[in-house]
């Protein structure tokens, strides 16, 4: 933010002649930053903020909660972007549990211009269709995990706020994002149940419609369109929510329940299968899934998409979902009546879990 500083009769002198000097409004990076270091962040503080702080106290928590599982720490790796925001990066790789795993919080300034905006007003209406730029600012947790053992099952989180900004700093327009889904090589029915069973009851407490059609907007968008086959045995998906749906404080609340409800659904599966024994043929056949995970990344996911194509992006978060090892074999095809080809058989009929 700049400031100019003229006596009174520089003032009168330059309003006289008209050579009064304009200085650009503060930007909404500026703006939150001087709030929050004049007041902290309150329940009065915009939703930025207020996402903001949630999501890195939540990070805080699941980082932690996943070293007890583990045994080991993660790798705490903190970023600025130039503009405004930045994030914490936290990598845990070859642990004991985890081959790799990646709990991410991010934050990021910019402008959007106007091609972008008219491609969002397909879902927005709201944004204003007549401007040449608006700022944005995205929040969002990500997270993946990807278990030593084939019996454990890769799990994915990701939730996020996006926020159009007018001239002055009020919002243009703003929508709620995200979902959780588990992709298991093998198929545990009780574990499935379990993850779905958590993620519908934090969906019911606030709309008895949310899990039914988030679990299948979840189905449909994680599909592997050329394999024919979704990633895994799903959870839920949402995107664009906003004042169509419901006001920003029940959409935010909604966002909470879900992502406070990550570490009950996944813990009791990770203990239970870590130590369980496989051979040397089922740790091939969790290569081969994690291949395809690659293959719906980098080709059809949408957040994968954008991180990459946003200017200053950085690549390194971005790409943390990706595993440590997979493996692409020509042509395989699992036996007939094997664990690998009824885990197939889910994978293109997804399942009503619960």
């Amino acid at each position: 933010m700049t400031y100019i500083d003229c006596s009174d009769t520089d003032t009168r002198h330059a309003q006289a002649t008209g050579n009064v000097e304009h200085t650009e409004p503060p930007s909404i990076a500026e703006r939150d930053s001087l709030s929050k270091r004049e007041s902290g962040v309150t329940q009065t503080s915009p939703m930025r903020l207020r996402m903001e702080q949630f999501i890195k106290s939540k990070q805080e928590e699941i980082v932690r909660e996943l070293e007890k599982v583990d045994g080991t720490h993660f790798q705490v790796d903190k970023w600025d972007r130039p503009n405004g925001g930045g994030g914490i990066t936290c990598v845990l790789q070859d642990g004991n549990v985890f081959e790799k795993g990646g709990v991410n919080t991010s934050i990021v300034y910019g402008t959007l211009p106007r091609a972008a905006i008219s491609k969002m007003r397909v879902n927005h209406k709201a944004l204003d269709p007549d401007v040449e730029s608006l700022e944005f600012f995205a929040a969002g947790l990500s997270m993946v995990l990807h278990p030593h053992n084939p019996m454990a099952p890769t799990v994915h989180l990701n939730y996020r706020y996006f926020e159009t900004a007018n001239a002055d700093g009020t919002p243009n327009a703003w929508w709620f994002g995200g979902g959780t889904d588990l992709t298991p090589s093998y198929l545990f029915d009780e574990d499935v149940i379990h993850f779905h069973r958590t993620i519908k009851d934090a969906c019911d407490a606030h709309d008895k419609t949310y899990y039914a059609r988030f679990k299948e907007w979840c189905d449909k968008y994680f599909y592997v369109s050329h394999r024919g086959e979704t990633r895994g045995v799903g959870g839920i998906f949402f995107d664009d929510l906003d004042e169509t749906e419901k006001d920003q404080e029940a959409l935010f609340s909604f966002a909470q329940s879900c992502l406070n409800a990550f570490l009950p659904s996944y813990v009791p599966i990770i203990d239970k299968r870590k130590d369980m024994p496989f051979t040397e043929n089922e740790k091939a056949w969790q290569q081969l899934r994690r291949g395809r995970y690659v293959e719906f990344n980098l080709v059809h996911d949408r957040g994968t998409s954008f991180g990459l194509n946003t200017p200053g992006s950085r690549v390194e978060s971005i790409l943390m979902s990706l595993p440590l090892t997979a493996r692409w074999q020509y042509m395989h095809a699992p036996e007939k009546g094997s664990r690998e080809e009824r885990m197939l058989s889910v994978l293109k009929e997804p399942k009503e879990w619960v």
